[in-house]
């Protein structure tokens, strides 16, 4: 019996956890359409104006949908090789969030839109069509920005001390006009980050002369900040793909390469 009952759990485990099988990547499939069509209906009801009945057969759609989700979950669970690894690692994680909302809504009536979770599950799909160079190029551009994080924070830092003083300096030109909108520093402040940021708004603008040469000033200066981030994190990811193999692996795809190798076997990167 205890056999027999590892068997199963192997057969379970070799279905949903591995795609290399016919059966794992039909259910691969499957569970991707199940999300795809949980998403559409949750975009359709948000819709007021549906009809009585339209709603009512998406809303037992979605019920079927949330069961099924609970069922995986559970399964996945009962055949892990490590539960504890696996509710507490990433997909675990993703798999527990796109199955809550609909649990969550007897306790807080919009929680059920956080449904839209369920899309960050399409990263399954490539996995399904063999995409590990996407998944790979994705490392190493997260990698990338873990580099420069430190950087941006830095950054940031500035860019929040430098519309302080700018929303002050505002607040002190236009504050004395008759019917101003810069009531206060901490509006005067919003203003400075729209305008900085280029959103532009339009609630809020000087009526000054001056008011309106610090405002062209701050615009212009807008466009040359906007492109700092960008430049850090692209520098990061340049070292990142620039960098030597290491450990014996291709820094692409992280398979394994011999000492001397040009070219990795298995995607072809220049080592």
């Amino acid at each position: 019996m205890k056999s027999s009952n590892w068997l199963q759990k192997e057969n379970l485990r070799a279905i949903i956890f591995n795609d290399d099988t016919p059966a794992g990547r039909r259910f691969d499939v499957v569970l991707t359409i199940c999300i795809a069509i949980s998403l559409v209906i949750l975009f359709v009801e948000s819709n007021p104006s549906l009809p009585y009945w339209l709603k009512i057969t998406l809303g037992v759609l979605e019920v079927v949908l949330t069961l099924l989700f609970t069922v995986e979950y559970i399964a996945r669970l009962y055949c892990a090789e490590s539960r504890r690894r696996y509710a507490l690692g990433g997909w675990g994680i993703i798999d527990l969030m796109a199955v809550l909302p609909p649990y969550l809504t007897f306790f807080l009536p919009g929680a059920r839109y956080l449904l839209i979770l369920r899309s960050i599950r399409f990263i399954r799909i490539f996995r399904i069509f063999r995409l590990f160079s996407f998944l790979n190029e994705g490392e190493m551009l997260l990698k990338a920005l873990g580099r420069s994080l430190h950087k941006i924070a830095v950054y940031f830092l500035f860019v929040f001390v430098l519309v302080i003083c700018l929303g002050t300096l505002m607040f002190i030109i236009e504050s004395g006009q008759p019917d101003s909108a810069f009531r206060d520093i901490g509006t005067s402040i919003y203003w400075a980050i729209t305008t900085l940021s280029t959103v532009g708004y339009g609630d809020i603008t000087p009526t000054t002369h001056l008011g309106r040469l610090l405002s062209s000033f701050i615009m212009l200066l807008g466009y040359t900040l906007i492109a700092v981030p960008g430049g850090i994190v692209t520098a990061s990811f340049i070292d990142t793909t620039s960098d030597p193999v290491r450990n014996g692996r291709c820094p692409r795809c992280d398979a394994k390469v011999r000492k001397g190798d040009k070219f990795c076997s298995q995607c072809g990167e220049k080592l």
